[in-house]
């Protein structure tokens, strides 16, 4: 067995020795401006993901070697075209085609932040596995995802895109995220280059306000804005992005210490960097760079390797090395870590590999990937809420809602929705009427042939008309059961998509109360890209379930789970607030100098008088149809020294009458620090399954790793003294037991 490991690394290192003597052979016959070529990106002229941009001579500058990539061209016939006319050129460079893969292709899956609300990892880490499948077969090499920004701010529009506000549950779906689309390597068919993003903070813009500056400390960059983007490099991502705002007031495109000193340098980085969309010459605007020649120089000394459509590189590099602003070696450095992905790709041996229309139409209605859509898509949702309509106390909730129910109505404008559920960054196809499941037609699949269902609208998504709550109200009227959807339409988050105000939009929540006091059972589903405010619906409405955008299979999901087919067992990656005021609110923040000792608390301390601290719904919150009691913590000993292991279990109990998953929680807080220490931060985590009546003992290992953070030196160590250890069912819920530990 060693010898056969000796084998393999001796193999590996003498394959990217090969590697490395192609790209210095192709590298020296190259001419500048061929050169300048590779690190120059341009759109393809069809509508994907992104702005048309229509230039007359694409084909001529790909045929003299001036582009090395382009992005939204997907099909085998469109980047078969294009390649053929890139093996026409002097040095016949195989262009590197990219397409944002956000949260699958022909089947689309559950947005990435209703995904981290599984937080089952090997779902999550399969959705990008088959999402790379269908991608590839498309005729792609590179996905520009995952973006694994941190954010604690739901005006942000784009926090629908990555994992929340936590930085350990954040790395660990950046490194499943990476697996799955690189599967078992490079050159594979069935795999594109990851591409992490975006590099880097860009999750804490300012006011939330999509594109806006970040301005924070060292110490919080590195603790809760990098983790995520260490785990995706520690995984063997592929390439980075960098983020289109400023950092401390150095734009990250043209950020030496991000890109050089951080990446490339203490990280030993060696794929490459590209921009984001335009922002080499948005450096301009941004008060950094007096022109595009400048932006140019600006963002190729500072690491940024390929330009993405602001042409920047393409129409000003050469002068800049000409002129001595760029030196030759800065130019190489970017063209050897392109080449060297193409090589690893396999495209210098077989430009045309990803071009196969037989493998293209395999994958095009796979059927087992709509069944994982599906299985990822119910895991995704989280129930907020489960009482009876009528009080009955614990173990009497609403849902599951019987099959033999005579009569349902199903009311609002999700009802019927088709596209609305695929959410942004999701990709239009023909047939998307045909195959997207809608929540009616899940609906109608479950009730027995004796039941009946009633349908009204009641209003648009953002209407401000009430004209259509009659027929609402006599829908529910004439009901056993209410089921109302409510919530955002797709392109209310996403890029450049913030938003000021995040309740729910138009009249919708005026609908739910209008429902309500009609003395119906009502159920709300909440279709949306990030954290909404929905208090009054929260209060008054005994069952809630949060239904992000679920993707193709969602209407078959959803139904799946209000009828009790599959047990909810979501959890929030996102704190969610109470009102536009608290933000930003996450789970683990500092205790300040004056802490309320309650929630009422108003005695000169850190407190709004007009509401409480605390979010509506905590980090890591969500319920079951079942129930699950915790035992106390057992420690193997209180008093630690040096590199000495602490066991902390716990003895979980399926209380309740339905089989269900359980995400067991494991927080650490270090009591006094060099510098202020967290309240609680998330150390570990178990997705655990249990029958009705079933106990597990769960445990967790912590070692000194677990209590390092940065001080103000910037040095990551752990200090000796008191920690306290929690385990519950989330942020807010959990037991807890004091430990101390010596060096």
């Amino acid at each position: 067995m060693l010898l056969l490991v000796c084998y393999q690394v001796q193999h590996a290192i003498a394959q990217i020795s090969k590697i490395d003597q192609r790209v210095d052979s192709v590298l020296k016959r190259m001419t500048l401006e061929e050169k300048i070529g590779q690190m120059n990106q341009y759109n393809g002229d069809w509508a994907a993901t992104g702005p048309i941009t229509k230039d007359g001579d694409k084909q001529n500058q790909i045929r003299k070697g001036m582009v090395g990539s382009m992005l939204n061209v997907t099909g085998v016939n469109h980047t078969r075209t294009l390649q053929e006319i890139a093996m026409q050129s002097r040095m016949k460079i195989p262009l590197l085609f990219g397409q944002d893969v956000i949260h699958g292709y022909r089947t689309t899956f559950p947005i990435p932040l209703a995904e981290a609300a599984s937080w089952d990892i090997e779902a999550i880490e399969r959705s990008a596995r088959i999402a790379a499948v269908e991608v590839a077969a498309a005729g792609i090499h590179w996905t520009f995802a995952p973006m694994v920004d941190i954010s604690r701010d739901p005006r942000w529009g784009r926090v629908m895109e990555g994992a929340g506000e936590d930085p350990y549950l954040g790395s660990i779906i950046a490194k499943a995220r990476v697996k799955g689309f690189q599967g078992k390597g490079f050159g594979n068919t069935d795999a594109v280059m990851a591409c992490v993003k975006h590099f880097v903070a860009y999750g804490a813009a300012v006011g939330g306000r999509d594109y806006n500056s970040v301005d924070m400390s060292l110490r919080t960059l590195y603790e809760l804005y990098l983790p995520p983007f260490k785990a995706a490099f520690d995984a063997g991502a592929a390439t980075f992005m960098n983020s289109f705002n400023d950092l401390n007031g150095i734009p990250a495109t043209g950020n030496s210490f991000l890109q050089r000193d951080i990446l490339k340098n203490k990280w030993k980085f060696t794929g490459f960097i590209v921009s984001d969309w335009g922002s080499v010459g948005e450096m301009v605007n941004h008060g950094y760079a007096k022109d595009n020649a400048h932006a140019a120089m600006l963002a190729a000394n500072a690491g940024s390797d390929m330009d993405m459509e602001s042409r920047s590189y393409i129409k000003h590099l050469a002068q800049q090395v000409k002129e001595g602003k760029v030196k030759m070696s800065v130019i190489d450095d970017a063209v050897r870590r392109i080449l060297k992905k193409k090589f690893e790709m396999g495209l210098f041996d077989d430009p045309f590999k990803f071009c196969n229309e037989a493998r293209e139409k395999e994958q095009w209605n796979n059927a087992a990937h709509l069944l994982a859509a599906r299985d990822m898509a119910k895991k995704s949702i989280v129930l907020l809420k489960n009482e009876s309509p009528l009080g009955r106390g614990a173990g009497v909730g609403l849902l599951p809602i019987s099959k033999q129910t005579k009569t349902i109505a199903v009311v609002g404008p999700f009802a019927k929705a088709v596209k609305d559920h695929l959410g942004f960054w999701s990709y239009d196809w023909a047939d998307d009427t045909a195959r997207i499941k809608t929540l009616w037609g899940g609906i109608q699949k479950k009730l027995s042939a004796d039941s009946k269902m009633i349908y009204a609208k009641g209003c648009g998504i953002t209407d401000t008309s009430k004209a259509g709550f009659s027929e609402a109200v006599n829908a529910a009227m004439n009901a056993d059961v209410v089921v109302v959807t409510v919530g955002e339409e797709r392109a209310m988050s996403g890029e450049a998509k913030s938003r000021s105000s995040i309740q729910l939009p138009g009249v919708q929540e005026e609908l739910i109360k209008a429902l309500v006091a009609t003395g119906k059972p009502v159920v709300v589903l909440i279709s949306a890209g990030r954290p909404l405010i929905f208090n009054w619906t929260a209060d008054h409405v005994p069952a809630i379930l949060y239904t992000w955008w679920l993707g193709t299979e969602a209407g078959d999901a959803i139904a799946d789970v209000l009828f009790g087919d599959y047990n909810p067992s979501g959890k929030l990656p996102m704190s969610f607030p109470r009102t536009e005021g608290q933000i930003p609110v996450y789970y683990n923040y500092y205790n300040t100098g004056r802490p309320a000792k309650t929630e009422n608390d108003l005695n000169y301390v850190s407190a709004y008088i007009d509401l409480p601290n605390s979010p509506k719904f905590p980090f890591g919150y969500g319920l079951s149809y079942t129930r699950f009691d915790y035992g106390q913590l057992q420690l193997n000993k209180t008093t630690l020294k040096g590199n000495e292991q602490l066991n902390v279990s716990v003895t979980v109990t399926n209380s309740g009458q339905y089989a269900g998953e359980e995400v067991v929680q494991l927080y650490i807080r270090d009591m006094v620090g060099s510098v202020v220490r967290p309240v609680k931060e998330l150390k570990g985590f178990k997705k655990i399954m249990l029958q009705a009546g079933e106990s597990k003992t769960i445990s967790f290992s912590i070692t000194t790793n677990d209590l390092r953070f940065y001080n103000d030196q910037l040095k990551f160590d752990w200090e000796a003294g008191e920690f306290e250890i929690m385990v519950g069912t989330d942020s807010r819920d959990v037991k807890t037991k004091t430990i101390s530990w010596t060096k």
